[in-house]
């Protein structure tokens, strides 16, 4: 990929208009969806191309072609085991047992070390791109930091990341960085709808307003409304043990339903104070319904819960037992506050 999004082209402009006095180091940093890797490997692209036009990659000369393919000698990419199997760039290993790695270890930041020393092919930049920078592991770190500390010549490192304060202080604290704003809505419609994605203003409301989001659930074949939510819309206050839920929710990924019930609690936070949904505008309606008769100090005690259990949605947790807990937790979150014979709540 060696084109910016649309509505990253102007900012682009802006930043490599820079490129004869440009740091040794950048983070590229965003909302999950947004398109900061996008934006790290088309910014490689255009420091590498040689002929840019208007500051961008050509897409046609020989540089660009070498970076299409995935074999440009100046270019290297670092990223997890697990994300280059995503890309189709690395085979599932042989032993099912062994999964891809997440982290981004030290042996791929030790690699880049003989490349440093070598002559770039152009006599251009050297790029090295490293996504997702919170995959970097402590000592994979460390070694960066080093590296950065005394950076080779002619070399720029582009680190995409959508949460910086994961990252050592110390390492961020080498680079410039370099915030993506979230695209306008009419932008992002508009592309959605160019990539032939359905309902996409109903799909970008879901995404958060993240694009890239949008169309990947879209392509997945993913409903607007996940399963889980809307069986947990038609049970919220009633009676019952939630076992449907629970089975819905067993059949999914917790980092999913986890991240999906935390877009919906906020919903259900602005229909407790009488405003509309920012995720579900589709289903106002029936938020409102569920926020009308919320206690304020369970709804409150419940978001707690659920970002505790977005760090442990990665855990080798029993899912059975997991999703059965948080089918009672939630339903049992919702249940409208009654008053007892003396009036008090």
């Amino acid at each position: 990929m060696t084109d910016f999004l649309p509505w990253q082209q102007t900012p682009a402009r802006r930043w490599l208009a820079t490129r004869e006095r440009f740091a040794h180091a950048w983070l590229i940093h965003g909302r999950p969806g947004c398109g900061q890797m996008e934006f790290a490997l088309a910014g490689a692209a255009s420091l590498l191309c040689e002929s840019p036009r208007d500051g961008l990659a050509c897409g046609e000369c020989q540089a660009c072609r070498w970076v299409k393919a995935g074999n440009h000698p100046d270019l290297r990419r670092i990223r997890p085991d697990a994300q280059a199997v995503r890309e189709g760039a690395l085979d599932v290993a042989e032993d099912a047992k062994k999964q891809p790695s997440r982290e981004i270890r030290i042996e791929q930041i030790r690699s880049l070390l003989p490349w440093f020393n070598t002559a770039t092919h152009r006599g251009g930049w050297r790029v090295a791109l490293l996504y997702p920078a919170e995959a970097l592991n402590t000592i994979a770190a460390n070694a960066l930091l080093k590296i950065l500390e005394e950076p080779p010549e002619h070399t720029v490192f582009l680190l995409s990341a959508q949460a910086p304060d994961r990252l050592l202080p110390t390492l961020v604290s080498r680079c410039r960085r370099l915030p993506l704003a979230v695209p306008p809505v009419a932008e992002s419609l508009a592309w959605l709808e160019a990539q032939g994605v359905k309902d996409a203003a109903a799909r970008l409301a879901a995404a958060g307003d993240a694009p890239l989001l949008a169309r990947e659930q879209a392509q997945e074949g993913r409903p607007v409304m996940p399963a889980w939510l809307d069986l947990f819309l038609d049970q919220a206050g009633r009676d019952g043990d939630g076992a449907a839920l629970a089975d819905a929710l067993q059949a999914g990924q917790p980092a999913d339903w986890v991240d999906d019930f935390q877009r919906l609690w906020l919903d259900l936070s602005l229909g407790a104070h009488g405003l509309p949904p920012r995720y579900h505008p589709a289903q106002a309606a029936r938020i409102a319904t569920v926020a009308q008769a919320l206690d304020p100090a369970a709804l409150a005690r419940t978001a707690d819960w659920l970002r505790d259990q977005r760090r442990l949605a990665h855990h080798p947790l029993n899912p059975k037992l997991l999703a059965d807990h948080a089918a009672r937790t939630l339903l049992q979150s919702v249940r409208p506050v009654r008053a007892d014979p003396k009036g008090r709540a």
